[in-house]
């Protein structure tokens, strides 16, 4: 299974939701890298882009995309990113790569979200894929306890600190069939930046790359 050849249509069909004049959102990882590489076809079209993270910020800056600072250019009308899960409802997780909190605001910051994913992403309930939960250093403890209060299994991401200066904890085992109301919960903890669940801002658009087409939910 071929699932970079699938990220890659799923990512072209995404190319048909900017409009000429748009500065678009960028999420991270390796689907929205396989949009990023696809941008220059519509470069004409667009006037710039927002990122998601440094490491997005250098993949567009070497197509030639103009990286705009999201506290200029005011709301964006579509944001493109990738999903680590993703269901029929367009419920996500998401953070995988670290850059949740930033996704979760230019996502917040966009009047259409669209995700790509390949078709493997896709699941009927969130949960087999660890939840990241963006935390500050000094909570790390404090945010564990709480995990470990709601069922999860809360683990450290050694050697890795977000952008945003900040620790990652990924959280396995959290039971979440209702996923908004555990997003609510975990934001609501004390040191709590933000956590990769996407269902109080879900995505408007999924697209699901197979080998030889894309599906839109």
């Amino acid at each position: 299974m071929n699932t970079s050849h699938m990220k890659k249509v799923a990512a072209e069909a995404a190319l048909d939701y900017i409009d000429i004049g748009d500065v678009i959102g960028v999420g991270t990882g390796s689907t929205a890298n396989a949009f990023i590489d696809l941008l220059p076809k519509v470069k004409g079209k667009i006037d710039g882009a927002v990122a998601s993270s440094k490491a997005t910020e250098e993949r567009l800056r070497e197509h030639g995309i103009s990286v705009l600072d999201l506290n200029r250019t005011g709301p964006l009308p579509v944001y493109v990113d990738g999903a680590d899960e993703a269901t029929h409802n367009k419920h996500l997780i998401k953070g995988g790569g670290g850059a949740l909190t930033r996704e979760k605001i230019v996502a917040a910051a966009s009047d259409k979200f669209v995700c790509i994913v390949d078709k493997t992403k896709l699941v009927d309930v969130l949960g087999e894929f660890p939840l990241a939960i963006e935390v500050i250093p000094l909570a790390q403890s404090l945010v564990s306890r709480a995990i470990i209060k709601l069922g999860g299994l809360p683990e450290l991401r050694l050697g890795f600190t977000t952008d945003n200066g900040n620790i990652v904890i990924d959280a396995k085992n959290l039971d979440l069939k209702d996923a908004a109301a555990v997003e609510a919960r975990l934001n609501g903890i004390a040191g709590v930046v933000s956590n990769g669940i996407f269902a109080i801002r879900p995505a408007d658009v999924l697209i699901v790359g197979h080998e030889t087409h894309a599906d839109t939910l």
